[in-house]
């Protein structure tokens, strides 16, 4: 422990590091490097169970430009600093604003915020990284450009590159983010400045049309990894349709699930429903309307009997299915016949539209992020249990109505075992799904922070051990995911790493890479 940093990096005396961060100030000045408790204060809370001072930083710089990025890199490779870079670093549930390891630089880029381009006829924006969702959703408004932007739950504060690259989701026709992602501007490890697909040409102009350029396909070795730092982004906007009609169908039994997924799956495969189906739990959308308290008091995880007198009180399903329609009112009109009759067979569906749930909170909030809307309601999820405890849990798997059935019984007597919730909703991609759970855990409590980290270690082995891969998780667990992997991809990481960024500075451990 240093005197004068909260933490240094590993293996980097005090006096190196003095140095590196006199070199900081010489290219950002005083004002852009951060080392006191005060300043660094953001980038230390998280709402994992394990101490905040595990993921301490040493400092943080605020870098404007790709030519002080460059230079920062050269630092780095000279005194051997690692650095962990964040875009707006609200990577809420998964680790937020603080570095992989202790002691490393936290390199903020939310100052780097500028709207490049937004093409109207093509329908793409170039962004750079502190380029909020709320900043770009306003300036298509005022522009009236006629475009919609798809984004994860916690759109106004996130942003399309910190979310896109680590593979997150929205809810409309566009919500597999990655898949609309097209070129990016990349520093590397030794400070070269890369420009993927279309834009290694020099006097491109199809850099934001075609994702693939010529020769290996590089943009996906970018997500989710420590190979480079990406300072511009090209991605795909949506045509605001002439139409849109959200719904949400409830069903009253947790084995309900297996009929919602036979019927969703065709409906998805042939774009009937083009957008990502969420099918959430009663206890997923129970936050928006009450509290935990109300219903339930002492230790241990919520009866049945509670949430269904809960899901009554407030006209919920025990799942909720919240999907849309989007085009003209003519394609709206047919594929609502669609699916109305696929619902409709069995009787156990309750078809609702906005004309039928008037005001209601947690229809508004999906209905918006299907729209591509701004809403935060989603973090009421945090006032459930209170205390700030919550890591994102995000199983991957088939489309098919047994394999959820499985995963949620499953997920729900794991998290029984440590006295938690089952607070779950499962997301229907192209073929797939991706299981999301918020393991909602009370911070201040050292019992339930024990529970807490026991539980999620067992959710990721019992389920890595029956074949269900973790597509996304918090810092604290990144080596255990990269495991169930196997060898063969951790060498590969690992020989690309070594390759690219030979002196291991740029953010270690991510994805456990290192």
């Amino acid at each position: 422990m240093s005197n004068k940093y909260i933490a240094l990096p590993k293996g980097i005396s005090e006096k190196t590091f003095d140095s590196a961060i006199a070199d900081f100030r010489s290219v950002l000045g005083d004002a852009a490097v951060f080392t006191s408790a005060q300043q660094l204060a953001p980038y230390i809370k998280t709402m994992m169970p394990v101490p905040d001072s595990d993921h301490a930083p040493s400092a943080a710089l605020m870098a404007t430009t790709v030519e002080e990025i460059q230079k920062i890199v050269g630092i780095c490779n000279r005194y051997k600093v690692p650095i962990w870079t964040i875009s707006t670093g609200k990577n809420l549930g998964y680790g937020s604003a603080a570095p992989a390891e202790r002691g490393q630089v936290v390199l903020d880029l939310k100052r780097m915020n500028r709207i490049l381009e937004v093409d109207k006829d093509l329908a793409y924006a170039l962004v750079e990284p502190g380029v909020t969702y709320k900043q770009l959703y306003d300036y298509i408004a005022e522009h009236k450009l006629g475009l919609w932007l798809s984004m994860p739950a916690p759109s106004a504060i996130a942003g399309p590159v910190g979310n896109t690259l680590d593979r997150g989701v929205g809810y409309t026709p566009y919500g597999e983010h990655f898949l609309f992602a097209c070129g990016m501007e990349v520093v590397l490890a030794n400070g070269e400045v890369l420009r993927t697909g279309m834009g290694s040409m020099p006097n491109s102009n199809t850099w934001q049309v075609f994702k693939w350029g010529y020769g290996p396909y590089l943009d996906g070795i970018f997500t989710q990894s420590n190979y480079g730092i990406v300072t511009k982004f090209g991605f795909w906007l949506m045509p605001a349709p002439p139409a849109f009609k959200p719904f949400v169908i409830q069903y009253e039994n947790e084995e309900d699930i297996v009929e919602i997924v036979e019927i969703i799956r065709p409906l998805r495969i042939s774009g009937v429903i083009p957008n990502a189906v969420v099918i959430a739990h009663a206890l997923y959308e129970a936050p928006v309307k009450a509290r935990r308290s109300d219903y339930v008091t002492g230790p241990g995880s919520i009866p049945d009997a509670a949430v269904r007198k809960l899901a009554k009180d407030h006209h919920l399903g025990i799942w909720n299915v919240y999907a849309a329609l989007y085009g003209t009112q003519e394609q709206i009109d047919l594929n609502w016949k669609i699916v109305t009759q696929a619902f409709g067979k069995s009787g156990k569906a309750k078809i609702l539209t906005e004309r039928e749930v008037g005001d209601d909170p947690a229809f508004k909030y999906r209905a918006a992020l299907m729209r591509g809307d701004m809403t935060l309601q989603e973090f009421s999820l945090y006032n459930w249990r209170g205390g700030g405890g919550s890591m994102w849990f995000a199983p991957v798997s088939q489309a098919r109505g047994s394999e959820t059935l499985k995963q949620m019984a499953l997920t729900k007597q794991i998290l029984a075992k440590y006295g938690l919730d089952y607070s779950g909703e499962f997301i229907v991609g192209m073929r797939d799904m991706h299981h999301i759970v918020d393991v909602l855990y009370d911070k201040t409590d050292p019992g339930q922070v024990k529970a807490a980290y026991q539980c999620f270690d067992e959710l990721l082995t019992i389920f890595s051990a029956q074949g269900y891969g973790t597509y996304r998780v918090n810092t604290a667990f990144m080596d255990k995911v990269a495991e169930t992997y196997g060898p063969v991809q951790r060498q590969v990481h690992k020989t690309l790493k070594k390759a690219l960024d030979p002196n291991g500075i740029l953010a270690p451990g991510k994805s456990g890479i290192r």
